[in-house]
């Protein structure tokens, strides 16, 4: 089910027949690196992962991360989408994309729609993000849809820190 649609992209409910998708982008240096291991290693943890994670959350909260898909072909170039995390007080945007996808402006587009989404179709007045301190171009692109740095936080409780972009404050009127 598509779920919003921009000039090029296409946001649909992932389902697990993305299972193979999953697997790649779950598993690129990239999303480790910056995101995290999810133990996902092969198609039945990729059905697993889809199931508990974004199947849940949909069913849960009505909202989560979306398979991004462009509009021409259908091919899917990452996931972005609105999650409610049991260690956040707000809903935040999450997104990540498949390297040969990035600087295409593809990210931006996605993210952006999605934050119109969530406070005009969904009614949320605040949505915030979590972010790698060292990941420049997410940070970069969370600047770019209105999001600024507060303060790092142990978003895990490991001892490591994650940055908390939340809504810039409005200009003031001149």
């Amino acid at each position: 089910m598509t779920v919003l649609e921009t000039r090029r992209l296409a946001l649909r409910l992932i389902e697990t027949g993305d299972a193979p998708f999953i697997l790649r982008l779950l598993n690129e240096p990239s999303f480790l690196r910056f995101i995290g291991d999810r133990g996902v290693r092969n198609l039945d943890d990729a059905r697993a992962y889809i199931e508990k994670g974004p199947i849940t959350s949909y069913e849960r909260h009505g909202l989560g991360l979306w398979l991004v898909q462009l509009r021409e072909g259908g091919t899917p170039i990452g996931m972005c989408g609105l999650l409610k995390r049991d260690n956040l007080d707000d809903i935040d945007i999450g997104f990540a994309y498949l390297p040969e996808y990035w600087g295409q402006g593809y990210g931006y587009e996605a993210a952006a729609a999605v934050m119109d989404h969530g406070r005009r179709v969904l009614g949320i007045p605040r949505i915030v993000a979590i972010v790698s301190p060292d990941n420049a171009g997410s940070i970069r692109l969370l600047e770019k849809i209105g999001l600024m740095f507060e303060r790092n936080i142990d978003f895990h409780g490991e001892g490591r820190e994650t940055s908390l972009f939340v809504p810039a404050p409005a200009p003031a009127p001149t």
